[in-house]
């Protein structure tokens, strides 16, 4: 019996290549819908994948609303007819004119965007006025992760304000958890409901002065507990590759890795090391030496060096490898990887059956 991951004829692609595994995608989404009481509660960030065919599965499993981070991501979307799109980013200066434009040119999707500061609220609303257009926007929270947003207890008074600029719509709010990820489940959720608590009020606060708010919370390691919220939409990402990092630290997600990097073997510097062609430039960087990759047909690979181009692994003495050998990497982090290249190699019943690309890796589509 031959591993999941194994690829008849992998010797034809070129190496660093990104390979994906359609079936396990699609696994995993059937996995994510399963695991809430309402598909349209649901609202997954693209930024993991940033590929059309990725998204047209996530469309084909029922799913409508998507968030995402740039630009191009959101015009990807457009161009799979997405019906509803959230740009979870405060557009500011050039961005923020590329913003309108992509509402004006693709007027099939309903696009939204975060604010956290009247300034930008009121630039915005200038540009839809002068462009005959009603923008929606959604207030983003500070819930913790203290990297944008406004905390929620001084937020109401800035959701007033705004929904008083008649070429805004305010659809709600926007809280993201992301520095939440405990290992134990009941410690991340625990952490998850104390986060969310001044958003609660917040919202009570606003259904009281007549407002009705769309809630966008949480990411991957704190949807469970947002799923179990009512009403609230959820917004992983990282789920639909799934990586060794989310694997190891979210046991209770029963999602499968579905995105390899393949390496080769490129030299034998010494009598126990080798050195493979997955530099910088190929796999995510940004974690310790030891929690980049690991290589599923040779687990026993300790990194011990890693450039622009190259990465030395220790093998140990007597080991058998040789230069050519393929190597099968499972990313430790694999949103910033698959940012790393332009396509991916699909793979369906050990077969190379095509390619997808991930055309949003780009900071420009066509907007």
């Amino acid at each position: 019996m031959t591993d999941w991951f194994s690829i008849s004829g992998a010797e034809v692609l070129d190496t660093p290549a990104l390979v994906v595994y359609p079936a396990r995608v699609r696994h995993n989404l059937a996995q994510l819908t399963a695991s809430i009481d309402d598909v349209r509660r649901l609202r997954p960030h693209v930024k993991t994948h940033k590929s059309p065919d990725a998204t047209l599965l996530t469309m084909a499993a029922g799913i409508h609303k998507f968030k995402c981070a740039t630009i191009a991501e959101a015009e990807m979307l457009a161009l799979c007819r997405a019906p509803d799109v959230l740009l979870a980013y405060q557009p500011v200066g050039p961005k923020a004119d590329r913003f309108v434009e992509l509402v004006q040119r693709y007027p099939q999707t309903q696009f939204s965007c975060l604010i956290d500061q009247y300034e930008t609220a009121h630039q915005l609303h200038q540009l839809a006025a002068a462009s005959g257009l009603t923008i929606s926007v959604f207030l983003d929270l500070n819930v913790g992760m203290n990297r944008s947003g406004i905390a929620p207890a001084a937020a109401l008074a800035l959701y007033q304000q705004c929904a008083a600029l008649p070429y805004l719509h305010m659809a709600g709010v926007h809280a993201y958890d992301g520095h939440i990820h405990e290992a134990s489940l009941a410690e991340r959720t625990a952490r998850c409901h104390a986060a969310f608590a001044p958003v609660e009020e917040l919202v009570a606060q606003l259904h009281t002065s007549g407002f009705q708010p769309v809630v966008v919370a949480g990411g991957t390691p704190t949807f469970p507990a947002h799923a179990a919220r009512e009403g609230v939409e959820c917004s992983p990402g990282t789920f639909i590759y799934w990586d060794s990092g989310y694997g190891q630290a979210f046991a209770e997600q029963s999602f499968l890795p579905a995105a390899l990097v393949l390496t080769r073997v490129v030299s034998l510097p010494t009598p126990t090391t080798l050195c493979v062609d997955l530099g910088h430039k190929s796999i995510a960087s940004e974690s310790a030496l030891d929690k980049r990759v690991t290589f599923l047909n040779a687990p026993e690979l300790r990194p011990i060096g890693h450039s622009e181009e190259h990465l030395v692994l220790e093998a140990g003495p007597d080991h058998n490898f040789q230069v050519g050998d393929l190597l099968y990497g499972l990313p430790h982090h694999i949103c910033p990887t698959v940012a790393l290249y332009n396509q991916a190699a699909t793979v369906e019943n050990e077969q190379l059956t095509g390619t997808w690309q991930v055309t949003a890796r780009s900071r420009t589509l066509t907007v």
